[in-house]
Parts: C-alpha cells; sequence; structure tokens
C-alpha cells in the first residue's frame, strides 16, 4: 500500500534521473569529440578527406570502448540506488527544486520523458503545489472553499504553478479574494510540443468538471507566455474531441504569449544553420539542438500537431500555420508588455516576445488572431515576468473579469 503523500517524490527517483542525466551528458559530449576528432584526422576537404578510414577505424575503437564504460557506469548506478530506495526516503520538492526541475523540464523535457527519466515532470491540476486527486471527495477535502466559476492558470515555459506568485502577489489568489473565483493550477513538462500539451490539458479539464464538487457556472482560462499557446491548442483540442469543458468556457486571457513566435527562437536556428556550414565547427550544432520540443514550437507559435509533423525541428523553414482563428464564444484578452516608458510608434517587446506577437498580429490577415481592441493591453515599463504582479496587469485582469 502506497501511503505517500501525492506531492512527495522518492528521493531515489531523483538521483536515479540525476545520475543518467550525468551519464547521458558525458556520452554526448564524448559523441561530439569524436566527431571532431575524426573530421580533423581525416585531412584537408580539398583533397578528399585521404585518411578518413583509418581515422573512422581508430575513434570508433577508442570512442566505442569509453562509451561502454560509461554505460556500464550508468548501469551500475541505477542498481545500487534500486538497492538504497528503501532506505533514502521520500521529500516535498521545495520551491527551489522545482523551479530547478521545471527549467529543465523546458530544455530536455521532451528527452527525459522519451527515456522514462523520473525527472519528466508528470502533467497535474495542482493548488498550494499540491496534484490534486480527481476525485469528487478528494477534490472536496483539497478545495474546500470550491465555487462553481473556475479559474486555470497555466505557466509558461521553464516555470511551474508555483511562480505565479512574485514578490507577494498571485493572480489567481488576488482573483479569488476580490471575484470569487476558484483557481486552480497547471503544472506541467513544457519541454514536450504545445499540442501534446494542450491535448493532455484538455483531458484533465474534462476529468476536472466531471467530478467537481458542485455544478460549475464557467471556466476562465489564464496562461502566461507559452501557457497562453498550451491554453488556445487545449481549445482546439476540445473542439476536435467533443469535450464537455468547451461549452462552460467564458474568457481566455493571454499574458505576454508569443502567438506568431520569438526572435530568440527563430535566431537559435540561424545559428544551427550557420555552424553546419564547415565541418569542423558542425558538430557544435548539436548544442543547439538542446532544446526541448517547446521550445522550438516557439518559432513560430504553433499550437497543432499539423504544425510540426513530419518537418525537421532543428532546420530552418518557414511558417506552415494557415487560418488560425481564436476560439467561438469566448471572450478573448491579450496583455503586451513593452520594456518603453513611452508609447512610441515602434515599441520594443518585453525583452522574450514582441508586442505584435503577444497581441495576436501578424503581416499576413490570414494569421491575425483578432482579439478585440477593447481587449488588448500594452503594460509599459515592464519585462516578461513583471507580467506575474505588475499592479496595471492585475487591475486590467480585475476589470475584465468581473464584467
Amino acid at each position: 500500500m502506497n501511503n505517500r503523500s501525492p506531492g512527495t517524490r522518492k528521493n531515489a527517483d531523483a538521483l536515479r534521473g540525476a545520475s543518467r542525466l550525468a551519464v547521458q551528458a558525458t556520452r554526448g559530449v564524448m559523441g561530439l569529440v569524436e566527431e571532431m576528432h575524426r573530421t580533423i584526422a581525416s585531412g584537408p576537404s580539398v583533397l578528399g578527406r585521404p585518411l578518413a578510414r583509418p581515422a573512422r577505424a581508430m575513434t570508433g575503437l577508442l570512442y566505442g570502448t569509453l562509451q561502454g564504460v560509461t554505460r556500464h557506469v550508468g548501469e551500475g548506478l541505477d542498481a545500487v540506488l534500486a538497492q538504497l530506495s528503501p532506505w533514502l526516503g521520500d521529500s516535498a520538492p521545495g520551491p527551489q527544486r522545482e523551479a530547478l526541475l521545471s527549467a529543465l523540464n523546458g530544455v530536455l523535457g521532451d528527452a527525459l520523458e522519451a527515456e522514462g527519466n523520473p525527472l519528466a515532470i508528470p502533467m497535474a491540476l495542482r493548488v498550494h503545489g499540491q496534484p490534486l486527486r480527481l476525485e469528487p471527495e478528494a477534490l472536496r477535502a483539497a478545495v474546500p472553499q470550491a465555487g462553481g466559476r473556475l479559474l486555470l492558470l497555466v505557466h509558461g515555459s521553464s516555470m511551474n504553478d508555483l511562480q505565479w506568485s512574485r514578490r507577494g502577489h498571485d493572480h489567481g489568489a488576488a482573483l479569488a479574494r476580490d471575484l470569487g473565483y476558484t483557481p486552480v493550477y497547471l503544472h506541467y513538462n513544457s519541454g514536450l510540443h504545445i499540442s501534446r500539451n494542450g491535448r493532455a490539458f484538455s483531458e484533465l479539464l474534462e476529468q476536472l468538471v466531471s467530478c467537481w464538487p458542485m455544478p460549475v457556472e464557467s471556466l476562465t482560462l489564464l496562461g502566461h507566455s507559452m501557457g497562453g499557446l498550451v491554453v488556445r491548442s487545449a481549445c482546439l483540442a476540445a473542439e476536435a474531441a467533443g469535450h464537455g469543458w468547451r461549452s462552460l468556457l467564458r474568457r481566455l486571457v493571454c499574458l505576454g504569449s508569443p502567438h506568431h513566435g520569438s526572435p530568440l527562437e527563430r535566431g537559435g536556428s540561424w545559428v544551427e544553420v550557420l555552424l553546419e556550414v564547415s565541418p569542423y565547427s558542425a558538430p557544435f550544432a548539436r548544442l543547439g539542438r538542446i532544446r526541448g520540443a517547446g521550445v522550438t514550437d516557439l518559432r513560430f507559435g504553433n499550437v497543432l500537431d499539423a504544425h510540426w509533423e513530419g518537418r525537421e525541428r532543428f532546420g530552418w523553414g518557414g511558417d506552415v500555420r494557415r487560418g488560425l482563428t481564436l476560439p467561438g464564444g469566448v471572450d478573448c484578452y491579450a496583455v503586451a508588455a513593452t520594456t518603453a516608458k513611452t508609447m512610441a510608434q515602434r515599441l520594443p517587446g518585453d525583452g522574450l516576445v514582441p508586442v505584435d506577437s503577444a497581441l495576436g498580429r501578424h503581416a499576413q490577415p490570414e494569421l491575425t488572431l483578432r482579439f478585440p481592441e477593447a481587449n488588448q493591453r500594452i503594460v509599459l515599463g515592464a519585462n516578461h515576468l513583471d507580467l506575474l504582479d505588475h499592479p496595471e496587469v492585475y487591475a486590467t485582469l480585475r476589470t475584465w473579469l468581473a464584467s
């Protein structure tokens, strides 16, 4: 029988996950060094690389042996930790550990999940950092103040639900206090494709609504950064699957969401292309590929499987999105931040997301997300994280969600 609290983790699992990650990193560095060694030892390309065959044989033997030793070390560590597991006990992750795991998942989350690494974050709906068991009695006990107006808050890339609280302010808690909403927070692996997270979120919402201890009057979705894209993706997934929660959705709010991508991700793609121009720098292009599928989705703001399936994730390709729309029958709002202090003709973004991207504007009309003018707000002198606790942002949310 498992008597552990749902918010605890086995310490042995955390150590096992960290050891696997260290072994994989070591093997990855070995692979990079081997490729460079082979390229250099093969001789000049202008001469047809005359030493390529002996160089391949030599490096294959040397690095193959090293890779094998490293793999056996990792297997040995796994075996030892499995034996020690009963004595290492459990612990509840603190905010610092949660933040570290979230950042790690943002960068490597898809790889961690694919490899079954215990450090991969499983999606969950949480309150006060504790996962909710989606059963009526369990929800009644975990959320004794449950009301009929649900507010779902979805964090951004490399973050977690605890980080909605910043400098003593939490939009969810404040809206509960001032407007009577019941806040529930999504915790997810932001390294996975946005469309995968959107689909899983829609399924969780369907369970939540069916198990909520009182009739649900309305749903409001609030997403920060990537969270806004996950929310939009969930709406599309719900419509495709015929999920009942979609008919309860009344409002959708995006704070600094890169609806049309982020220049930083597009810049990262060009770095990879340039590195691969030379055979001597090409091995370093691997370093640019150490980022999760969710991050590469931010190149253009992909929210559907069709936006990325069958395409080289790390190559340079155009934007294939077409005919984007906001959810029908829902009041949709967008907030953008800018580091500018005054409303200039051309505003800089918030350090990560351009103003136009956050407001859904695009040069191509079919890609423009048509947030009503009255439902848009630009906050001056603020960066991307300031959207979580800026007084003007909260005043705007309170006005919009009180109506």
